[in-house]
């Protein structure tokens, strides 16, 4: 249990930074009022909607300061810990937090099977650049509504395509030709972010 808390806060400390990155380059202007901070229950609840319910019932809740330090709401009982990261609600098992953790290294990931659930869809990210903060004109940015990811070799004999222009309403390998490729597989539910999204490409 020990090992997971660690690995879910190394990989967590990237998307942090990215965040942070990604704040600082955009223009000053009128701040946006700072949200109310949601209470212990209201953060629980969140993060465990990235998963479906019978993983959620038993999955733990690990909640991220402004520094990046970790508390655990909910100890795991199945594996998988959820959290808030960057708006994104994730619940990841552990196989998925090690590909994470090789990937915050640029290391290659371990040779496992890894599944991470993201219900709630993501703020999106560029589909061939796996270290890149924000959209550009060619670094072919998407964003995808509800899915899950799987990770490991298992990803890559999935046969999906590896375009870097994917169709997010249907499955694909995201990051191809990279140690970090994994297949990203929408469900139900995603088809009306994904498709405002390729709107915006046209």
């Amino acid at each position: 249990m020990r090992t997971l808390r660690i690995l879910l806060a190394v990989a967590v400390s990237l998307v942090f930074t990215t965040s942070f990155v990604a704040a600082q380059e955009k223009p000053m202007g009128k701040m946006a009022p700072k949200k109310a901070e949601l209470s212990d229950a209201q953060y629980t609840a969140k993060a465990l909607s990235a998963a479906p319910k019978g993983v959620a019932k038993d999955a733990g809740v690990a909640r991220f300061d402004k520094d990046g330090k970790m508390q655990t709401l909910r100890e795991s009982k199945n594996g998988f810990t959820c959290a808030v990261m960057a708006g994104n609600t994730m619940c990841a098992d552990a196989n998925s937090m090690a590909f994470f953790d090789a990937y915050m290294k640029h290391e290659n990931p371990p040779d496992k099977l890894g599944l991470t659930y993201m219900l709630g869809g993501d703020n999106g990210a560029s589909n061939t650049d796996p270290y890149a903060s924000k959209k550009t004109a060619d670094n072919h940015w998407v964003v995808t509504g509800p899915h899950i990811m799987i990770v490991g070799p298992g990803s890559k004999s999935l046969g999906l395509p590896e375009s870097a222009d994917a169709d997010p309403t249907k499955p694909s390998i995201m990051w191809a030709g990279t140690p970090y490729e994994h297949a990203m597989v929408p469900v139900s539910g995603g088809k009306s972010v994904a498709k405002a999204t390729m709107a915006e490409k046209k």
